[in-house]
Parts: structure tokens; sequence; C-alpha cells
């Protein structure tokens, strides 16, 4: 039997009993009706980086998007583009960037997710992602509609006036309802942004990211120190935002960037001497002030997917570890206190902090199982995991300790990247699970859409 992994933690092998990978719609509904014959679940499968396991069924058949790979048609006058699931975003943006019908003032992309980029547009769907855009919602906001084949075979297209229910349902739905083939998605007017880039305190965060708003910032987040040694730990860091010219001229070649081998060389700092990393990233990120980008352009970074294998093999460890995210959302007006309350969760439960971000988002109403339910300061954490028995346990231990701090302040946090917390967590932070699991059910019955992750949460909460 095939064994799949999720490229990112590596916590997620499955054995699945098969995989395909369907160019049309037609073969989609063909390997439904395989899977049907087998009495086989079917798992909707994108680039492998959702660390819950929502893209591995085990025993069950994984549908790979990787073969639906088309772009266009292209409605300029609407600003959006249809594309197939298995897009990612480098290729959409190549594809809109060389487009012949796409011509000055161009359009591309509004938001991606961020750390990577060769993430799938189904899998974003599923997610309903957001990235490090300024006074936005997430992802849904930027969908039209989409061509979703359910686990009875009908190929249906869904939007806010068609099959709204599913609409709702699917985004955000982590593909329990059916293959999304094609998205219809918005599109923005792609221009050039100068970075504004400021070394702040806790206190100045959630103030300066919405005074660059009024100002007129449409990209922008905060980057916290991680060294947990020094009494700024989580307390200070650089905020960049992004803020549009009016201008549309050639943007210089001589502009700062760090490589992929800076890059590298700054990821092993952040394992092995925080201080410095913080310092070296501070320092390189300050000279870029003022720097030029492409509205686009500027939401892509280096991806390094050997990384933890370097870091595993240069550290010399025993057993393997990898980073494992979490995202906590915090009412903006208790932001200090909260950030406060994590960084004595994290020194209670020796969490390792790599990496952190701060970001914005509005909310939105329209999904189901939705995680963006006011304005809030979304704080990201990337805590290192060892992959033992105990390793696993602490790092459990230590994510239902921050997600506690979110929740006590009202909060929430992201269903993507684990599945660790608390029942009692999980009820709170989406008391709609339990009718999210339920209307899956009516949808379908015989459960052919199905992973371990919903696995998890039926046994959970049904």
């Amino acid at each position: 039997m095939p064994v799949l992994n999720d490229v990112q933690s590596r916590l997620n092998a499955t054995d699945v009993l098969d995989t395909r990978c369907p160019t049309s719609p037609k073969e989609i509904s063909e390997a439904l009706s395989r899977a049907a014959d087998l009495g086989a679940a079917v798992c909707p499968a994108g680039t492998l980086h959702s660390m819950g396991g929502q893209q591995f069924a085990s025993g069950g058949i994984s549908i790979s998007s990787s073969g639906l790979k088309e772009i266009g048609p292209l409605d300029l006058s609407a600003q959006s583009a249809w594309v197939q699931s298995g897009v990612t975003w480098p290729s959409l943006v190549s594809w809109l960037q060389g487009n012949e019908e796409n011509r000055h003032p161009t359009v591309s992309i509004i938001q991606k997710q961020t750390g990577a980029d060769e993430f799938s547009m189904g899998g974003a769907l599923s997610s309903n992602i957001h990235g490090r855009v300024l006074a936005r919602k997430p992802l849904v906001d930027d969908i039209l509609s989409f061509h979703l084949t359910t686990a009875d075979g009908r190929r249906l297209h869904c939007s806010r006036d068609e099959n709204p229910d599913l609409f709702g349902l699917a985004i955000g739905g982590y593909g329990l309802l059916g293959f999304v083939d094609s998205i219809n998605l918005k599109l923005a007017r792609r221009e050039q942004v100068a970075r504004r880039v400021r070394e702040l305190d806790l206190e100045e965060v959630i103030p300066g990211l919405e005074d660059q708003i009024k100002a007129g910032a449409t990209y922008g987040d905060f980057q916290y120190m991680t060294d947990e040694s020094s009494k700024d730990f989580m307390s200070r860091g650089i905020m960049s935002t992004y803020l549009p010219t009016g201008r549309d001229g050639e943007i210089t070649s001589a502009q700062l960037g760090l490589s992929p081998e800076e890059w590298l060389r700054l990821y092993l700092l952040a394992h092995t001497d925080k201080a410095r990393a913080y310092q070296e990233y501070v320092r390189h990120y300050l000279q870029t002030d003022g720097q030029v980008y492409w509205s686009d352009d500027h939401q892509f970074s280096p991806y390094l997917p050997e990384a933890g294998d370097l870091l595993y093999r240069r550290m010399g460890w025993q057993t393997y570890a990898s980073l494992v995210i979490t995202e906590l959302y915090f009412p903006r007006d208790s932001f200090v206190r909260s950030i406060q309350s994590v960084r004595q969760a994290v020194k209670r439960t020796g969490a390792n902090v790599v990496y952190g971000t701060v970001r914005l988002i509005q909310a939105e109403e329209e999904t189901l199982l939705r995680w963006a339910r006011q304005d809030y300061a979304c704080v990201i954490f990337n805590l290192l995991v060892e992959h033992t028995p105990d390793g696993i346990a602490r790092g459990k231990a230590q994510f239902q300790a921050l997600i506690d701090c979110a929740l006590n302040e009202g909060g929430s946090y992201y269903l993507t990247y684990h599945r660790w917390a608390r029942k009692d967590q999980v009820l709170e932070a989406y008391p709609e699970f339990p009718r999210f699991l339920k209307q899956k059910q009516n949808y379908d019955p015989e459960c052919r859409f199905d992973s371990d992750w919903h696995r998890h949460y039926r046994e959970m909460l049904l």
C-alpha cells in the first residue's frame, strides 16, 4: 500500500489503498465510481502541506488534484479567472503576468498563504486560508464560485446564489463535501507597493498596523523575537507594511534581498542562536525600508523543503524533529494582555518557539466552520516538536496551553495545523462543529469522502 505524509511536519504517515490523479471532471467521477465498487473512502489531496491529516484517509483512495492544472478563461472586466484546483500560486501568477490579454494595468492575486508557495488552489479553498493582507477577510471573500463533484457523482456549480449551502460548507470544509475541480477566483489590480519597516514594542503593534491601514497599506505583518533568554522575548519585533506607490515604472534589480542560501543560514540560526538570528534579520529588514515590490511578487518567499533534513543532520539529533504550526486568534483590544499570558505559557511548558508572526484579519460570516468570527489579531507560532511519543505528548500539551490563552480572551485557533486540541477547546472555538459534521452526513450519508482528520472529530463530537 502507498504511504503518504505531509510535507511540513511529517507527522502524518498514512497507508492508503491507492492514489489517483484525475485530469478532468469525468476522471474524477470515474475515480469515485471505482471507490464505491471497492467500498473505499476517497480523500481529496493537493500538495500535501496541511498538518492535521485532512488530506489523508487510512485505507482509503487518495485523489490528487495535481493533474488539474488548467487556467482560464480570464475576465478582465470582472477581474477574475477560472483556475483548476491543482494550480499553484506561482503557476497562476506566472500565467497572469504572461497572458496577452492581461495588458497594463495588469491584474493578479489578492492573497496567498505565506511560508511556502507551492500550495494548490483546492487546498487554499478547503482551508479558507489568509495571507498578510490588511483590512481583508479570508479567502472566502475572494472566491466567486467553484465546481464540486459530490459523493453521488453530481458536478455542481456552487456560488452565493447557486447551491449556497454547499458554498459555505465546502470553503473551509477540508475536502469533506466533495472534490473541487475548478474555482472562479477574484483578482485585483497588480500594483507597486513600497515596504515600510519599523522595529516596535508589543504595545505598538496593533496601533501601528491599524495606523498603516488608515494610511493606505494593503499588506503587512509583525515578526516577533523568539529568543526566550531576552527580556524582549515576544515583546519586540519587526513590522513590515506595504503601501501602494501609484507608480508603474521599472523596479530596480539592485534591491536588497536574501538568497536561498542566506535564508537557510537564518533558518539554522533560528534554531541554534536566536539572539543572533533576530539581530541579523532586523538589520536586513531595516535596510529594505523604502524598497518597491509588485503586490503579487512580494507575497512569495524562498521555500526550503530540505531544510528540516539538513537541520537534523547538522544538529546531530538522535531523533527527528520538525516545526509544527498553530495559529491563535485574539480580540485586538486584548492583544497585549494575551501575548503576556502566552509568554508565560511558553515558558511554563518549555515550548521552543522558533518563528512567529502577527497579522490582522477581518471577520467573515459565509462559512459554517468559520474561524474569523471577529476582527482578530492572528498570532502564528512555529514550535519544534520531537518525533517521539514523549515529544509529541509535550507538543500536544504546549499547543493546548496556547489555545487556552486564546480562549480565555474570547479568541479562537485554526483547525488546519494539528488535531491536538481538547474536546472542550474545540467546542468553545467552533460551537457549530457538530452541526457541520451532521450536514456532512446529510450530503454524504455513506461517508464516501473521508479523512483521518474527519474520523478524529466525528469520534470526538458525535
